[in-house]
């Protein structure tokens, strides 16, 4: 009580008000009376203090003003001309409007460059055009031909986990093998000696053309099966961190371990074996965010199998690509010059013109008042990490840099392979506009080129450009 009255800058009505509260606090245990005449004795004072008016609250956020004012191609073009000049490396780029979906400024938008994990904005909007939201991936267990004979059926989950309840990993809400497998015990009516391991749910390469051989040890991705556990990963509680080159076995002989089976074979289920148990992961909706903000490879390309399954494509690398664009298209998008061949974008084979990703970013930011229906790729947005703040962007836009003022303020996608950055999302300009960007640079090493995408950001962001 008596360091609250000697804190330097406090008024005395302040004080009084937090004596006031303290004391009575006290009375109601210890039948402790002190009246107002006798608090003011104390202080000194000669009169009762001034009413004490609640302070009304003033929001910090609130909804950006439809009559902001949209900068000038021109403005745009004196805030960022000189830095794009100065870029290394080949650079496209374009800055849009998203209430009305107009392109403000581009530089050779309509090229294709390398794209790195900005990819994944494509895989993550076919998947918003194609999925049902509040579905997820379905990990089920299936009777066996023989006797005391299991198949585990994989169903393109790569965030199943084998750790027990109120143990996490690193994704959202996971299905977990410890349930699936007591429900199996459940049904089952002796021992388990056999589970046989599904992964005809895909089909073709478990690699793409283009993956750097190295990214499975590195952490960044691993054989892509329909059956895994923690997407792969050795150490299930780290987003990076050396990955198995057999993923659905690995989920097989810990499946078998947790039923009591002793052999673990690859096969397929039945037509028409009896269900004995299955398990559902966290909705689409929320694995899409998931996968925009920390750019998890493994779970990308996931959904860009899902999406093929569902359009009837073949589950493969070159059929989930296909189906992407074609998810595209047919909801009024133009993917033009985009050509992919994962969907992760961890192949140096993909290519993607920064206007595409700037039209699928403008249209996901859409307001909501407007007559544009594209509420359904919100999560295109509310995935983007936050510059400084977490997921890819938490280490970038540094206090001591040139993009800091974009801390907190900008909210992207980033992509990076070998001589391979990009950039791609939103911030609000000086003027309180919304606006989308997408920045591209090939042939210069991330170590020169991020940080200056990042202040290109940063400066898009302070700039009211009229």
């Amino acid at each position: 009580m008596g360091d609250t009255l000697r804190v330097p800058g406090r008024g005395l009505r302040r004080g009084i008000a937090v004596l006031t509260v303290l004391v009575l606090a006290g009375g109601v245990g210890s039948a402790v009376s002190l009246t107002a005449p006798s608090l003011i004795s104390d202080l000194g004072l000669t009169g009762p203090p001034a009413a004490l008016e609640p302070t009304a609250p003033v929001p910090a956020l609130g909804p950006l003003a439809a009559t902001a004012p949209l900068p000038s191609t021109a403005g745009l073009e004196a805030a960022l001309g000189e830095a794009v000049a100065d870029m290394p490396g080949r650079f496209t780029g374009t800055v849009l409007d998203p209430a009305t979906g107009q392109v403000i400024w581009a530089t050779d938008a309509e090229r294709a460059l390398v794209p790195g994990s900005t990819a994944k904005i494509l895989t993550a909007a076919a998947a918003l055009l194609t999925l049902n939201p509040t579905d997820g991936f379905v990990t089920r267990v299936v009777a066996g031909t023989q006797p005391g004979t299991v198949v585990l059926v994989g169903g393109g989950d790569p965030t199943l986990t084998a750790l027990p309840e109120g143990e996490d990993g690193v994704y959202p809400g996971p299905a977990r093998l410890t349930e699936l497998a007591q429900e199996v015990q459940e049904q089952m009516p002796g021992p388990i000696d056999t589970v046989v391991v599904d992964t005809s749910r895909y089909s073709g390469s478990t690699s793409a053309p283009g993956w750097d051989p190295t990214d499975i040890a590195a952490g960044f991705v691993t054989p892509i099966e329909p059956l895994m556990l923690d997407g792969g990963r050795i150490d299930p509680t780290l987003q990076d961190t050396p990955r198995t080159d057999e993923p659905a076995l690995v989920a097989g002989r810990a499946f078998a371990e947790l039923v009591g089976a002793d052999d673990v074979e690859t096969g397929t289920a039945p037509g028409q074996g009896e269900r004995l148990g299955s398990v559902t992961s966290a909705p689409f909706s929320e694995l899409i965010e998931h996968t925009m903000r920390t750019s998890d490879n493994v779970l990308a390309e996931a959904l860009a199998r899902e999406v093929a399954v569902a359009r009837g494509g073949q589950p493969s690398f070159a059929g989930a690509a296909e189906q992407t664009l074609a998810a595209l298209t047919q909801a009024g998008f133009d993917p033009s010059g985009a050509v992919l061949v994962d969907g992760s974008g961890l192949s140096t084979e993909d290519e993607v013109p920064a206007q595409v990703l700037g039209a699928l970013l403008s249209a996901a930011a859409t307001p909501a008042e407007s007559d544009r229906d594209t509420d359904f790729l919100r999560p295109l947005i509310t995935g983007l990490p936050v510059a400084g703040g977490d997921g890819t962007l938490d280490d970038r836009f540094g206090v001591d840099t040139p993009s800091a003022s974009g801390r907190g303020t900008v909210r992207a996608k980033t992509g990076t392979l070998t001589n391979v950055s990009s950039l791609a999302g939103l911030v609000t300009d000086a003027d309180g506009r919304l606006l989308v960007f997408a920045f591209m640079s090939n042939g210069a090493s991330p170590a020169t080129v991020r940080p200056r995408l990042d202040a290109l950001a940063a400066e898009l962001g302070g700039c009211g450009c009229p």
